[in-house]
């Protein structure tokens, strides 16, 4: 399995247009993103994240601890009819990261989760993706993990022009919701910004250095790399309820 490295820089808003600027000679609008009247190319991120009883993703984040992984329900911009949504488990160690990822029908993620693979929805699914639902169902199920937060954001994605490997994105207007039910994921109800006046940059490559050109930039705009974690975030850190549930 091939790994990739991410870094993550929080920015503030004010910055961006001076970023796309300076990007752009060595990026390229990703071409599954569409193409707005305000002429940039973006769509919206629906994940739901999921933890066990125990919070073990979010104490693990906290923790910093080397090794972890965190599971999640990932949909994008609006629902429509036979609309997909895909089952993640992303993987992280220290900073690369791979993923296991299968798609399912929105309408069937209920009965999915309820009765797996049975029940006549078997034969939707085959070769690698049905490997990979079985990934996720048995760590749904054998570790006990349940909705915990929904995160949505407008995401505006690039890649490179001459590192077809390199990814750069805009994660802006980043706005979750604690405790969500799975019928959630595309809702806007209650949602509450997450990083006020600020987007996140996230840079993927998957060579063992960031390209020259990018590194240049970063230091050039004077970003800092943060362990930046869109599921942790809004939790409190020193909420002892939750921490506390590490000794349960």
């Amino acid at each position: 399995m091939k790994f990739r490295y991410e870094r993550k820089y929080l920015v503030r808003n004010e910055q961006i247009d001076a970023l796309r600027k300076r990007l752009d000679p060595f990026l390229r609008p990703d071409h599954y993103a569409p193409k707005l009247e305000s002429g940039l190319h973006q769509y919206t991120v629906r994940s739901v994240y999921l933890d066990t009883i125990h919070f073990d993703a979010l104490l693990d984040k906290i923790e910093g601890l080397e090794i972890r992984k965190k599971l999640r329900v990932r949909g994008y911009d609006r629902p429509n009819d036979g609309c997909k949504v895909f089952l993640e488990i992303k993987r992280k160690l220290g900073d690369r990261i791979w993923k296991n990822r299968a798609s399912v029908a929105y309408k069937d993620l209920g009965e999915l989760f309820t009765f797996g693979l049975s029940n006549g929805l078997g034969k939707n699914f085959e070769g690698q993706n049905e490997e990979e639902t079985r990934k996720f169902l048995f760590n749904l199920h054998r570790y006990g993990y349940r909705p915990v937060n929904l995160v949505t954001y407008d995401r505006e994605p690039f890649h490179g022009k001459f590192d077809p490997g390199v990814r750069i994105t805009f994660d802006k207007n980043i706005r979750s919701k604690l405790w969500p039910s799975f019928e959630q994921l595309y809702s806007e109800s209650g949602l509450r910004l997450v990083w006020k006046d600020h987007f996140i940059l996230e840079i993927k490559y998957f060579e063992d250095k960031m390209p020259v050109w990018a590194r240049s930039i970063v230091q050039e705009f004077g970003l800092r790399h943060e362990a930046l974690s869109k599921y942790a975030t809004p939790f409190s850190k020193t909420d002892v309820s939750i921490y506390n549930q590490r000794m349960i």
